[in-house]
């Protein structure tokens, strides 16, 4: 890490530099120190300062070693190729009180895209929001929420609840409506069959949910006009 910070300064203060990075050369030196800064950057993380801190003119601590300032995140995450990968710990909400404001009760907001999937965490204490002006303040309880997307699959976690849900892709014009099992028709489960898991104490265990596939259209030729039309094509089993 010394080696690579004493290369740094060397090109930060090549003659190519001072003379505003004029002609072909002082490009070159340029992009050595912007990689040799990048490999600074993922070498420091690596580091575990273990000469301690030392105390910089303008008063904050940077590591003996890496020059990292004290107590200020990293930009970059290292991240195995293969194998299990582990990105930050596990937080929950951390005080009782009820701030004034979300963005004083935010304790995390992140999101991570990972082959396809997408996942968002969000971590809040409890805080006051107004609810159709200030004369009717609600509180919003401290939460954390995990949302897990996957194509058109929508999976919610917070502290009460778990959801699964199929995504729109067109614009939803009204609310969904609500119902347990056991108030919806045999008709009305056809069009959405639902399996209850749960164990031999009749302790709820989970859910699973058949996706309808879409039906194919068939491309006919018209009687009428003598165009091509698109006609939904009959199920299997259908006396049409």
């Amino acid at each position: 890490m010394v080696r690579l910070r004493r290369s740094m300064d060397f090109a930060s203060q090549h003659p190519a530099l001072l003379k505003y990075g004029a002609g072909k050369l002082g490009t070159q030196v340029a992009e050595i120190y912007q990689q040799l800064g990048l490999a600074w950057e993922f070498l420091g993380l690596q580091c575990l300062h273990w000469d301690g801190f030392a105390k910089a003119a303008n008063g904050t601590e940077t590591c003996k070693i890496c020059g990292k300032v004290k107590s200020q995140g990293d930009a970059w995450l290292l991240l195995p190729k293969n194998g299990r990968k582990i990105v930050g710990r596990r937080l929950l909400p951390t005080s009782k009180k009820t701030f004034s404001s979300e963005e004083k009760a935010r304790l995390l907001v992140d999101s991570i895209e990972f082959h396809g999937a997408k996942l968002k965490v969000e971590v809040q204490n409890a805080y006051r929001k107004s609810l159709f002006g200030k004369k009717r303040d609600i509180t919003i309880a401290a939460d954390r929420m995990v949302r897990l997307s996957e194509g058109d699959i929508e999976c919610r976690f917070d502290t009460h609840t778990m959801q699964l849900r199929l995504l729109e892709r067109g614009p939803r014009n009204r609310l969904p409506f609500g119902a347990f099992p056991w108030e919806l028709s045999r008709k009305q489960l056809k069009k959405f069959p639902i399996i209850l898991e749960y164990d031999h104490q009749g302790r709820f265990l989970g859910l699973t949910l058949f996706r309808q596939q879409p039906r194919a259209r068939s491309r006919q030729v018209s009687r009428t006009n003598g165009r091509p039309e698109n006609r939904q094509a009959a199920a299997t089993g259908s006396p049409i």
